[in-house]
């Protein structure tokens, strides 16, 4: 493993990243994708990413949110780990898929329409298995909250 992503996977475990990532890794995302035509993501330099774009739970608003992701092998789905920086609450974006699954995603400059489902039981056990050996701090912010994170799959439609 390169030294560069051994840092950055033991820096994205502390909590002082939990505290500060949440409010300036977005914003550096959103604006980096929107410059240049939803191609790049200056974060999906460590993980890949995507830009999720579903209606808000309770609004019914467009809410877009940059996420990273763990694309599966069939190239047609993407795992999103909830996992909020290690933080306590679950992240809004989940909230808005369980109450409206349809949504959208910006996948290296492409606009795919998805539908998520929320992974549990041996599905969920398997995916977290995956998520744990494709980027292990998510074992750390799981050890950080008493919520189970949430896992969900998205399917190209």
């Amino acid at each position: 493993m390169p030294v560069g992503l051994r840092l950055m996977q033991k820096v994205s475990s502390t909590r002082t990243f939990a505290k500060i990532a949440p409010h300036f890794i977005p914003a550096m995302d959103r604006t980096v994708h929107r410059l240049t035509r939803g191609k790049v993501m200056l974060s999906a330099q460590m993980l890949p990413g995507v830009i999720l774009t579903v209606r808000g739970a309770k609004s019914g608003i467009p809410r877009t949110t940059p996420l990273a992701c763990m694309p599966e092998a069939s190239g047609a789905t993407w795992i999103l780990i909830g996992s909020n920086f290690g933080r306590p609450g679950h992240p809004a974006w989940t909230a808005n898929l369980l109450a409206h699954p349809d949504a959208e995603v910006s996948w290296r400059g492409e606009t795919i329409p998805v539908r998520a489902e929320l992974l549990t039981g041996e599905e969920r056990a398997a995916a977290w298995k995956a998520v744990l050996g494709f980027w292990p701090p998510y074992a750390t912010y799981q050890a950080r909250v008493e919520r189970e994170i949430r896992l969900f799959r998205l399917t190209r439609c």
